[in-house]
Parts: structure tokens; sequence; C-alpha cells
């Protein structure tokens, strides 16, 4: 998938040109990662560069959660973690709202985006083509994790069942989303024998909160969604439980990916990476609007582990990770 390079300023292309100087071909595997990094230890991720001159410790971290709904409501949400990393890091940290899913990428590949959480389907191009070092996920107090895509309607819709879509419209969020494009894309296709344009319309609505309040409004006939943001919507009141049907749910997949920009000093890497596993979320702004989903810590995960299957997802969409 391409990314927009439009989306970035003349200077900040200068600058992705000259985040990492790559080490001679035959010292840098990088399978299907960007020329500029490397990858010597085989964990799919881009390694910190050796050199130090290449590595960055700036005076303000920015910080970007993917942009599923309201970035006002998870500017708040984030705001007691935050306060906390600046404590750990000593570092000021600054909230970065961003509108899509391609701007956020574009930001870190950039050099003007540190600390993220990227969506499921994000995560693998964010790797590829940002250099993002994801370690951590959200999970329950017990260490359960991850949300289901669904196929949602609303009640009296004529669909019942995901056959009933043909003939219809169906709405996706954005092709970089797992659970409201790729997912839905393979499943559709293998499963069910359905194509976009030759059996339904689809049309994109640019977030889940948008689809899934499309569907509840009877503005879209179905959507593909992430059930986890329906449950934080739902206990919102934004809005109620019977406003939607679902068609359709998924296996589990591992949902948003927290983590750093690759070249960060590895001392600076280490105090964000802490600051995630002894945050304490009792009483605190992230509490309150993620155990809406049933969430209360962050687990250490693998990109190499987690994300294998949502690489396979895109393996048979014929997915490309290139930047450009």
């Amino acid at each position: 998938m391409k990314i927009l390079t439009k989306l970035l300023s003349g200077a900040a292309l200068t600058l992705s040109m000259t985040l990492a100087a790559p080490l001679a071909a035959e010292d840098c595997p990088r399978g299907d990662l960007d020329k500029r990094f490397c990858d010597v230890d085989g964990d799919l991720v881009a390694d910190t560069p050796t050199d130090p001159a290449d590595q960055l410790d700036p005076d303000t971290l920015i910080f970007a959660y993917t942009p599923v709904e309201d970035p006002a409501v998870y500017k708040a949400a984030w705001s007691d973690f935050l306060t906390h990393l600046e404590a750990e890091t000593g570092k000021k940290v600054v909230f970065f709202p961003v509108q899509n899913n391609a701007a956020q990428i574009e930001a870190m590949r950039s050099g003007r985006l540190h600390i993220a959480g990227f969506n499921t389907g994000s995560n693998p191009l964010a790797v590829n083509c940002a250099g993002f070092n994801p370690f951590t996920i959200m999970a329950s107090k017990d260490g359960n994790f991850g949300y289901e895509m669904e196929i949602i309607t609303y009640p009296g819709s004529g669909i019942e069942k995901v056959e009933d879509i043909k003939g219809k419209q169906l709405a996706f969020t954005s092709p970089t989303s797992n659970s409201g494009f790729k997912a839905p894309s393979a499943i559709l296709k293998g499963d069910f024998d359905l194509l976009p344009e030759r059996d339904f319309e689809p049309v994109y609505s640019g977030k889940h909160d948008n689809s899934i309040l499309g569907v509840a409004n009877k503005d879209y006939l179905a959507a593909s969604i992430a059930n986890s943001v329906k449950s934080r919507m739902i206990s919102r009141d934004v809005i109620k439980e019977d406003d939607v049907v679902t068609i359709y749910k998924s296996q589990t997949f591992p949902t948003t990916g927290f983590g750093t920009v690759y070249n960060l000093k590895p001392e600076l890497k280490e105090k964000i990476r802490s600051a995630f596993f002894n945050f304490e979320w009792e009483g605190t702004t992230l509490q309150a609007e993620f155990e809406k989903s049933n969430e209360g810590q962050f687990l250490e995960m693998t990109y190499q582990e987690f994300w294998d299957v949502i690489r396979k997802i895109d393996a048979a969409n014929g997915v490309s990770y290139a930047c450009e």
C-alpha cells in the first residue's frame, strides 16, 4: 500500500531520508522492512541504529493513539498515563491527535512521532515502513486480550445473514484497518465468495465510530467494525445495544499495539517501556475509559508472534508493505 507523500512537509521528507544510514547490503538483512532499516536479530522489526549519532534523544516526546474515535476523548483518557510517562523519562510528553492511519504512519516515518498506539491493521505497515517497534498491548486484568471483527446491521434492514449483503452496501473504515477492511475482505472472499464492486457496494467511513453510528442511524445498511470500539460506545451511551445487530463475529485478533520509533536511544526506549509496565491503572483516566472494554493492564508481546495472523490476512489480500 502506498503512503501519500504529500502528507509530509518538505522538511519532514528531508528528515526521513537522513534518519538512518543503512549498512552494506550483506550486513543488513531486512526481510519486508524498508531499505532504511536493518533486522540483524531476525525479530521482524527494525533494529536500533548502532551509531549513537543516528539515535534520537528529543527533549519533547510526541505520543499518538490510533484514530478510532473522537481525539478529544482520548487526549483526556491518556492524560494520567502521559503524566506518568513524563515522570519516568524526565521528558515533556505531548499528545498528538491524528485524524487517519496514513497521517499517523507518515508522522513516525518522518521523525515527528516517537511513541504510538497503532491499530491492528496498521501495525505491519508501521513496522515495515515507519520503523515502529511495538512491544505491548492492552489486556484484561486476568491476561485476556484482543477483539473480534463484527459485521453489523440495524434491526429491520433486511440483512439477516452475511449472504444478504449481496447486491447491497457494506461500510468499511479504511484500507489499513484490520477489522474495518482487511479481515472482512479476506473472509467475505474466502468464505462467502463476495467481492466488493462485483457483489456489493463498498463505502468508506474513515473510523470505526463513524461506521457504528452510521449503522445505528441507518445511514449504512451494514458495516465491518471492531467490537471493542462498539463496547466502549455502548458504555458511554453513544449508541444503545439494540441499535445494531451482529450477523458475523470473527476469531479474536490482537488489539492496538503500542511501542516506539526504532531509532530512539536505547536508554530512553527502556524508560518508555518500563513506564508502560509499571503504570498503576487504578483510579486513572486510562482505567476510566478502557475498563469499558475490559482492559486493565499492559501486556508484553512481540510483533513476530502476536501479529502472525494479521500478516497472513495481509498476504491473502495481496497487501504490500512498500512505503513508496
